[in-house]
C-alpha cells in the first residue's frame, strides 16, 4: 500500500502557482485523473509506441485513467498490465503531470514500478484499442532519441532516478502537442 501522507511536491517547469494567470478553460473540458508506472529492467524503460499514420507516433511509459474508486497505484499496474501484459508492483510516487487538450485536462501520477511477471506483448485490447504497436525496453541513450512523454524521461529522470527519487516532483501543465 503506497501512502500519499506527508507527501512533499516540489514544483518545477511554467504553469505553477505565481506563474500569471491561468489559461481560460472552456466550460465543457472535462477532468481525467490518471496514473502511469516507469518500469526498469537490466538498466532498460519500458515504453508503450502509440502509433496512427498520419496523425502521431511516440512513446511514453505505461500508464491510463483510473477507474471508479481505484487507488492510483493500482491503477499504475493496471494500466501497465492492460497495455504491455506485463504484472508490476508499484514502488513509490515520483512525478505528478499536469496536461490538456481543448476538451480534457489531465492529472497523471507516475510511481516507479517492480516487474514481477507476465510476458511483452501488445495484443491485448487495451494496447490495441490505443493504438499501441509495440512495447520494449529501451536505455537511456535510445530514450534520449525518441519522441517519448513525459519529456522529463529525457533528462531529469535519470538524474532523479540516480539522486533516489528523493521527493515527488511537478512537471508542471503543458498542452498536448497529440491527442
Amino acid at each position: 500500500m503506497i501512502s500519499l501522507e506527508g507527501v512533499k511536491v516540489t514544483p518545477i517547469g511554467s504553469s505553477v502557482p505565481g506563474d500569471g494567470p491561468p489559461a481560460p478553460v472552456p466550460p465543457e473540458m472535462a477532468h481525467r485523473i490518471s496514473a502511469g508506472a516507469f518500469v526498469e529492467h537490466d538498466g532498460r524503460l519500458l515504453l508503450v509506441r502509440h502509433f496512427r499514420p498520419g496523425r502521431y507516433d511516440f512513446w511514453v511509459a505505461p500508464g491510463g485513467g483510473v477507474i471508479g474508486t481505484e487507488s492510483l497505484a493500482a491503477a499504475a499496474a493496471r494500466e501497465v498490465h492492460e497495455e504491455t501484459g506485463l504484472a508490476v508492483e508499484p514502488d513509490r510516487l515520483v512525478y505528478v503531470e499536469e496536461f490538456h487538450n481543448p476538451h480534457m485536462r489531465y492529472c497523471k501520477f507516475w510511481f516507479t514500478a517492480r516487474w514481477c511477471g507476465g510476458t511483452l506483448s501488445v495484443d491485448q485490447p487495451g494496447a490495441t484499442g490505443e493504438h499501441i504497436v509495440e512495447a520494449a525496453w529501451h536505455t537511456r541513450a535510445e530514450v534520449a532519441r525518441l519522441a517519448v512523454f513525459p519529456s522529463v524521461l529525457q533528462g531529469d529522470y535519470w538524474t532523479d532516478r540516480a539522486a533516489g527519487f528523493p521527493q515527488v516532483r511537478h512537471l508542471g501543465l503543458r498542452a498536448m502537442s497529440v491527442w
